[in-house]
């Protein structure tokens, strides 16, 4: 029976994982940059320009956004640590995806490189 853990392990021998010094190049190539954390996370900081589509959901996410559709499209995915992109970048793969990479170490490598966060401002009512 298979752990979480070997799903990742498998996952990230199929996947393209971008080194951190690599990332922000990769970034700025890319065509749309995926946070695949849940909601809370995203909304308590993520990479700069990065659109949100939990894990759970991001198949459905992709098959339903036209802007998301095309197989063609240079992707970088990130989570936290890296396990749930390496699982998000196999299913894009699967599902057809053709330039699909992921962030070695995730959210946590990027805050712990000094990388830009980007958080949402809560509204004032001053």
């Amino acid at each position: 029976m298979k752990t979480a853990h070997d799903l990742v392990a498998t996952a990230k021998t199929q996947v393209h994982e971008i080194p951190m010094d690599h990332a922000e190049e990769a970034i700025r190539g890319a065509d749309v940059l995926i946070d695949v954390r849940e909601a809370d996370e995203y909304q308590a900081g993520h990479i700069p320009g990065a659109i949100h589509a939990s894990r759970g959901v991001l198949e459905f996410r992709l098959t339903s956004t036209p802007a998301l559709t095309s197989r063609d499209l240079k992707v970088v995915v990130y989570c936290k640590t890296s396990g749930r992109a390496a699982l998000a970048a196999r299913s894009m793969q699967d599902m057809g995806y053709l330039q699909v990479q992921s962030i070695a170490g995730g959210f946590d490598a990027w805050v712990a490189a000094g990388k830009p966060v980007a958080s949402p401002t809560a509204p004032s009512f001053d």
